[in-house]
């Protein structure tokens, strides 16, 4: 219990220097060869897929875990409710800057801000769904929610491969996979340090802001488990 309290003061002190130094690396290497200082960009726009996928991964493995035991164990069942619709959020968080710092990637690239090729329309739908996900959750309590939002969530998930996949499925506009996108892919290796550290350090904030947000979503749960069990108590 100690370590956990220690912990809490001082992994926001840790984010917030891995993402000074993230910050201080993606501006000081080299301009890439081919797009100058525009590539910059790349440095954030990686690391926020990254912590996205990472985030839905924990969104469907807590929700299948959820399924299985709701009906075995539900303390478990209620933590796993919450680490799932906990990092849900910071996925949406994470999809929406990708696509941002995409966008502007793309502006100032192609001269446009958007374009329907596959990549592009299967991370905005994948985004819609998980907003979809999240409003379920918002506007329906009880059992029957968490049930039918874990269902949703292995649904959803299905979508991620699909984006990960499409520009080697389909031709698209979107640029070809830096990573294990075949011998030609991959990036410089004086210009890896920007993008190693500042995916350490994006998730690391983003579990961070899992850990406050699933205290709360805990702290909700007990407390609604509260008013029903005073209700039931009023009514007996």
């Amino acid at each position: 219990m100690h370590l956990f309290r220690t912990l809490r003061w001082v992994w926001p002190l840790i984010t917030i220097a891995l993402l000074g130094y993230g910050l201080h690396v993606a501006l000081t290497v080299p301009p890439d060869a081919d797009q100058g200082n525009v590539g910059r960009i790349f440095y954030y726009h990686v690391p926020t897929w990254v912590a996205t996928s990472v985030c839905f991964l924990t969104n469907l493995i807590c929700s299948v875990i959820y399924l299985v035991a709701r009906t075995r164990s539900a303390k478990l069942a209620m933590r796993m409710d919450a680490l799932a619709v906990s990092s849900a959020e910071m996925g949406v968080v994470f999809c929406f800057l990708g696509m941002a710092t995409g966008s502007l990637w793309g502006r100032a690239v192609w001269g446009i801000w958007w374009t329907w090729d596959a990549r592009l329309t299967s991370t905005l739908v994948l985004w819609l769904i998980y907003i979809s996900y999240l409003m379920l959750r918002h506007f329906v309590s009880g059992d029957a929610m968490r049930t039918l939002a874990a269902v949703v969530a292995i649904f959803a998930y299905c979508d991620v491969p699909l984006v990960y996949m499409a520009t080697r499925w389909w031709r698209t506009q979107h640029p070809a996979p830096v990573f294990f996108g075949g011998p030609d892919a991959g990036v410089a290796p004086n210009l890896m340090p920007a993008v190693r550290w500042n995916i350490v350090a994006w998730l690391a904030w983003g579990a961070l802001v899992v850990a406050i947000r699933y205290a709360a979503e805990r702290r909700r749960q007990l407390r609604d488990r509260e008013v029903a069990i005073q209700t039931l108590e009023a009514v007996v």
